[in-house]
C-alpha cells in the first residue's frame, strides 16, 4: 500500500477517534442505546467533537476519490503521498481547533484541506506539466 492509501485509512480513524474520545472520556453520561442524544451533545465540547466528526464524515469521500484517482491515472506517487500527508496533517489540526473552539482559523484549515484535494484531484490533468 503506498503512503496516500494509508492516509486514507487515516482519515476513518481521525473521524472515529473525534467522536470516540469523548464518548470514552464521559462514559458515565453516555448512553449507547441512545447514541444520537442531543442532550449528551449539549455539553460544548462534545458538540464541537461531534461536528468536527461529521465534517471529518464529509471531507472522506473527496479526498479518497482524489487520492484514487491521481494514482490510478498513474500521476507522481511521491506527490501524491506528500498531499496526502500533508491533508491530515491539517485535518488534525482542524479537529484540535474545532474542539479549541477557534473557529477563523478552523475554516482557514478546512479550505487549506479543500486545497489540497482540489490539486490531488487535478493532478492527472497536470501530470505531464509535474516534475517525475
Amino acid at each position: 500500500m503506498t503512503i496516500a492509501e494509508w492516509c486514507v485509512f487515516g482519515t476513518v480513524l481521525l473521524y472515529l477517534l473525534t467522536i470516540a474520545s469523548v464518548k470514552w472520556a464521559a462514559w458515565r453520561r453516555f448512553d449507547n442505546s441512545r447514541p444520537r442524544d442531543s442532550a449528551f451533545y449539549a455539553d460544548p465540547i462534545r458538540g464541537r467533537a461531534l461536528g468536527a466528526h461529521q465534517n471529518g464524515i464529509e471531507a472522506f469521500p473527496f479526498f479518497a476519490a482524489a487520492v484514487l484517482l491521481a494514482e490510478f491515472r498513474q500521476s507522481p506517487q511521491h506527490l501524491i503521498d506528500e498531499l496526502a500527508t500533508l491533508f491530515v496533517i491539517v485535518r488534525i489540526a482542524y479537529v484540535f481547533t474545532y474542539l479549541g473552539d477557534r473557529p477563523t482559523l478552523r475554516s482557514i484549515l478546512w479550505s487549506l484541506g479543500f486545497a489540497i484535494n482540489i490539486a490531488i484531484f487535478f493532478m492527472p490533468a497536470i501530470k505531464g506539466y509535474l516534475p517525475a
